[in-house]
């Protein structure tokens, strides 16, 4: 290790640990006045940790109080940028609550339900918290509907409903996955009906078309006819649809099946 890098790493240490004790010292003091001084040094400096705690310390000194208003924001949007997004949503809710004049409280509105937003967990797992974010994105919306941050809101509620249809769609796979194209069938109808719009309607139609084939294919007498036709049915809607489907392969082998199966049925 060179000298020179040795003084400018000496330099960095000494520099954190007068840092640290600094913050220690202040955060054990008694005077209200230089905790809420730090803080917003540590918030304009982006040290979002410390003026948290701080924040969090005087906050209720100063309830009522002139400051509180910016204080409330402040340690609102502190928890929010250390990702304690379930505190800093209800804390920007109350913020909202507590000062409705205030010309923070249309930014608090946004950051409450881009909290909620980024509560919002993988696909693989339940979806409750997705709801409640396009909920309080969809408020916001309502509410604001020339807001700056229309456009952000929108593609944040775009893409909860995008992972909410894919949800929807993995779940209605899962049937076919199992074989029970009863249910599959039942569920892929309900998912195409209910998004109409989905960049999943393709697949959903072919595991549907697959689900409608299996069924037939393996149908009592009675009812075999009746369901190799609603099949071929699903393949023509398949192919109107998307003519250069990329399961366009494996759809007219179902489809050649099918036919087959007509003839032979109707010999």
């Amino acid at each position: 290790m060179s000298n020179k890098f040795y003084y400018f790493f000496l330099i960095i240490l000494i520099s954190i640990s007068f840092s640290c004790n600094e913050f220690q010292k202040v955060l054990k003091n008694d005077d209200i006045k230089t905790k809420y001084d730090m803080a917003e040094s540590y918030y304009e400096n982006q040290e979002f940790r410390r003026a948290r705690r701080l924040f969090e310390q005087i906050k209720p000194k100063y309830r009522g109080k002139p400051q509180g208003e910016r204080i409330t924001f402040f340690y609102a949007n502190c928890l929010l940028n250390t990702k304690n997004y379930l505190l800093s949503a209800y804390e920007f809710e109350s913020f909202t609550k507590a000062y409705p004049l205030s010309e923070k409280v249309e930014d608090a509105n946004y950051l409450s339900a881009f909290s909620y937003y980024k509560l919002s967990p993988v696909h693989s797992l339940d979806q409750d918290e997705t709801n409640d974010a396009v909920e309080k994105l969809q408020e916001f919306i309502n509410k604001y509907p020339n807001s700056e941050r229309m456009s952000s809101a929108n593609e944040l509620v775009q893409e909860l409903r995008i992972k909410l249809e894919f949800k929807a769609f993995e779940i209605a796979k899962q049937y076919n996955t199992i074989r029970d194209y009863k249910s599959a069938i039942i569920v892929l109808d309900d998912f195409i009906s209910d998004y109409p719009g989905t960049p999943y309607r393709e697949d959903a139609l072919f595991y549907l078309l697959d689900s409608s084939y299996e069924l037939a294919i393996n149908s009592i007498d009675s009812k075999k006819l009746e369901r190799l036709n609603n099949a071929k049915n699903i393949y023509e809607e398949l192919m109107e649809v998307y003519p250069e489907s990329k399961y366009l392969d494996k759809s007219n082998k179902l489809l050649k099946t099918i036919d087959l199966e007509i003839t032979t049925f109707a010999n």
